[in-house]
């Protein structure tokens, strides 16, 4: 160990009164010479790790408690592991359990490095966090400049991640007590490379809105939910667990849930107790805009109608319009127009309620999904939405990916260790039942000596 400290520090030295000189005489920007520091200190970190690898795997070789269970089936293998300093070359022995004869490297088991790990965790959980906001190929270069991983290689890492649940991050504060809450959902739109187009649901549940320090408004306690959902039901279960775990249901005195009107969304009220579908403004505009925009004049009037309430007027103006536009295709939109406005007439008639206070689902859709799923021209798989949607979301509501990796490896190594506790329970057994059927042989009971009786006596140990 002494030895490669000494080593280290000598490099270091050497190299960085190299450096100096250089910044000094040549008039080098010190960029250059920060550049130069980090590709020695990665060095430095994949020396240090390999060195601590080995003394660790030489600690398990001389360790007279493995040698009662353990036996060595081949020494000095080789292994390479990617890390955030590059990559990590280390020789470890592979050992044979003595009863069991199960095989395993267990310095590698000892440090969490498990059979088909070539990446540490830190790494790994660094590559998906830089795959949750770029593309798979950027996210690679940017996870680690000393390691080459490729898009295949991050696509991976995300796969075998899997779908992070909506409920991954745990509750802060349970059963709050608020007067009320509000629910927005929308969904995304997400060019397929088969072709058509996959629609990641989004919901989240805040108490309301909070100026920050630039005059914005921000979410209070906001709480996401995505992924694709063949069936809302399950999204909207998820969402209505959530509200019972985080707050009081007996003080909740109303609950709002906006959106675009989607049967998806409005089947919310059927799962949130207290809940009142409200129309977003958003999509009132966008058939507004639909429905006038070749007749500016009836826009305002329009509008009148709809915040006033009064549908007849409304009616009566839609008609108009409809009569005079000559346009069949605009005739149609306008029709659609019609359809829309009318049919949520009483969820838009909820706008006026005091403490509502109005829908931002379209920024925080563009923001958690949009930013990285649809605004560039890419192609996913099913899949791949589903998994990036709850990752992003994951990562909205406060989770660590590290955190997350590093739980993940500890519940497999709890069911391995419960796997081998059992195969040892099964074996001594075994073991048990067999010396006890020996034991109670007929024959070694009888008091004759014969070339049998020898035998069966020497494997029972007697």
């Amino acid at each position: 160990m002494e030895h490669i400290i000494q080593e280290i520090a000598e490099t270091v030295s050497n190299n960085f009164n190299k450096e100096l000189q250089k910044l000094v005489r040549d008039r080098k920007d010190i960029s250059e010479f920060i550049l130069e520091m980090k590709r020695i200190l990665d060095d430095v970190g994949t020396k240090l790790c390999a060195e601590a690898l080995e003394q660790l795997n030489e600690a398990y070789r001389k360790s007279p408690d493995r040698k009662r269970k353990w036996v060595v089936k081949s020494k000095a293998d080789p292994n390479t592991l990617a890390t955030i300093f590059g990559e990590v070359k280390y020789n470890r022995t592979y050992f044979v359990n003595k009863q069991t004869g199960e095989f395993a490297y267990l310095s590698d088991e000892a440090v969490g490095i498990e059979a088909c790990d070539r990446m540490d965790t830190s790494l790994r959980a660094k590559l998906i966090d830089e795959a949750g906001e770029t593309a798979y190929r950027r996210s690679g270069e940017k996870a680690a400049d000393s390691v080459s991983l490729t898009s295949q290689t991050v696509m991976n890492s995300i796969r075998e991640l899997g779908a992070i649940s909506n409920n991954a991050v745990k509750v802060k504060e349970k059963k709050k007590s608020v007067k009320v809450l509000y629910i927005e959902a929308d969904e995304d739109h997400v060019a397929l490379q088969s072709g058509g187009c996959a629609e990641p649901k989004i919901v989240y549940v805040h108490e309301g809105w909070k100026k920050t320090e630039k005059a914005r408004a921000s979410l209070k306690n906001v709480r996401y939910f995505s992924g694709m959902y063949k069936d809302s039901e399950q999204l909207w279960s998820e969402v209505a667990t959530y509200i019972d775990e985080a707050y009081d249901s007996e003080a909740i005195e109303k609950i709002y849930l906006s959106g675009d009107g989607a049967n998806w969304i409005k089947k919310g009220t059927e799962w949130i107790v207290k809940s009142t579908f409200v129309l977003d403004r958003y999509h009132i505009s966008k058939y507004v805009t639909v429905a006038t925009a070749h007749m500016s004049h009836t826009t305002p009037l329009m509008w009148r109608y709809i915040n006033q309430r009064d549908k007849p007027n409304l009616r009566r103006l839609f008609s108009a319009i409809i009569s005079a536009t000559e346009k069949r295709t605009k005739k149609e939109a306008v029709e659609e127009a019609r359809r829309y406005i009318l049919g949520n007439w009483a969820s838009i008639a909820h706008q006026g309620i005091a403490d509502y206070g109005g829908c931002s689902a379209e920024g925080h859709v563009s923001h958690i999904l949009s930013a990285r799923l649809s605004s560039r021209p890419l192609g996913w798989s099913r899949e791949g939405v589903d998994q990036m949607a709850r990752l992003r979301t994951f990562k909205a509501n406060g989770g660590n990916v590290y955190q997350l990796l590093l739980s993940e490896k500890r519940k497999r190594k709890e069911a391995s260790d419960h796997r081998k506790a059992d195969r040892e329970i099964i074996h001594k057994r075994e073991l048990f039942a067999s010396h006890e059927t020996i034991g109670n042989l007929t024959v070694l009971n009888i008091g004759k000596r014969t070339p049998l009786v020898e035998c069966l006596k020497s494997v029972r140990g007697l």
